[in-house]
């Protein structure tokens, strides 16, 4: 089975450039013999920055380069001249992309927008130059002082998909279905459970022009917040969007009872999910007639319900007003909340570590300086 371009998480390793030293020169020129200090100051090191992209849809192109190294500064020069600044690094990921510490799980950053910027790792400050530190009583310093040391720290990029509608529901509830028959997406659609093995995004269509977008991600099973089925891997994308749309076979054997199990799951894995708002969509419902959906609409749990069947379009346009309305109504979820999450690094499945090689920095050479015959009791005059 051929490897699947969709990466929603991946670990790399991430190093800012270390600053400049400062330079420990003194002046020399023709008739000037004790010109005094005049070294100039490092440059800054390089910055590692993260970019929103919206061009991009997966961590795919950060998988085969894990490797992101701002270049270092450079020392300072004679006649205080400045080092240059090392060359800062930007890495583009989709809108929608969560930042944890890969050691330790701590919640860094969110990246959510297309075109936002956020520092993730800060270069060092050049170091100052010897002309800095003559005083009254010291007018020939003979030491500099060095740049400040890189950062460097492994971080694990989540790729939480950016949608209106996130389609939830057991295996073979219809999820998949549904999405090729309102959008143009193409799912891997099958009669056996699982089908779904990655997230999958599609556009509906709505009147005036209007539409949306829909996620199908896998299939949900009892006991999948304590990482069984596909587990805790794709729980995340639900987090990003806007209306949860549970989808249960007519054929189930209590309605009411399944929509509580997806439900539970969707708490327990974040309580913060209480606060979206939900839709029920019963699949397959071309199998009843008008008496048993009347009797079945009875015993429905308290949310905006619909009849729906992707094979004879049933119930599609009700669903789309349904879900339209739903996404307009004001609410006070704070999707904030949601993200700034740690992350609980034992529970991924991480294999790559062997994979890193961490450069070794090269230590700076330290600076050869002119021989001067400075006589103690003549030194030279403060520049």
């Amino acid at each position: 089975m051929a490897e699947s371009n969709f990466v929603d998480y991946v670990k790399i390793y991430c190093r800012s450039g270390k600053g400049g030293r400062g330079s420990s020169h003194f002046r020399r020129e023709k008739y000037i013999p004790k010109g005094g200090p005049d070294g100039g100051d490092g440059g800054r090191g390089g910055h590692v920055y993260l970019r929103g992209n919206r061009n991009y849809w997966t961590l795919l192109h950060l998988k085969f380069d894990r490797h992101v190294m701002a270049t270092h500064g450079n020392g300072g020069g004679a006649k205080k001249s400045f080092g240059k600044d090392g060359e800062d690094r930007y890495i583009d990921v989709p809108c929608g992309t969560v930042v944890y510490d890969a050691e330790t799980g701590e919640f860094l950053c969110d990246v959510s927008t297309d075109g936002q910027v956020v520092q993730l790792l800060k270069g060092g400050r050049g170091g100052q130059g010897n002309w800095h530190f003559r005083t009254s009583t010291n007018q020939a310093p003979r030491y500099s002082q060095p740049g400040e040391p890189f950062q460097e720290r492994k971080v694990i990029m989540q790729l939480k998909l950016l949608a209106d509608v996130g389609l939830v529901g057991f295996p073979n509830a219809g999820k998949s279905t549904l999405l090729s028959v309102l959008s143009a997406a193409k799912p891997k659609i099958a009669d056996y459970p699982f089908t779904t093995l990655e997230p999958n995004l599609g556009i509906v269509a709505y009147r005036d022009g209007r539409s949306f977008v829909m996620a199908d991600i896998p299939g949900i099973i009892e006991g999948a917040s304590e990482g069984k089925g596909l587990g805790l891997r794709f729980l995340r994308h639900i987090e990003r969007n806007s209306l949860l749309l549970f989808m249960v076979p007519a054929d189930a054997d209590d309605i009411k009872k399944e929509y509580e199990i997806l439900h539970n799951e969707l708490v327990k894995y974040n309580p913060e999910l209480l606060g979206k708002r939900r839709v029920l969509a019963i699949t397959k419902s071309d199998m009843l007639d008008e008496e048993l959906i009347e009797a079945l609409s009875e015993d429905l749990p308290d949310v905006p319900f619909v009849f729906i069947s992707s094979i004879t379009n049933t119930g599609l346009t009700e669903l789309k007003d349904l879900l339209w309305k739903e996404l307009n109504v004001e609410t006070f979820h704070e999707v904030e909340s949601i993200v700034h999450q740690d992350l609980d690094v034992s529970t991924l499945d991480l294999d790559d570590d062997d994979d890193f090689v961490f450069p070794e920095d090269e230590e700076d050479e330290p600076e050869e300086l002119d021989e001067f015959d400075w006589d103690e009791e003549d030194e030279p005059a403060q520049n």
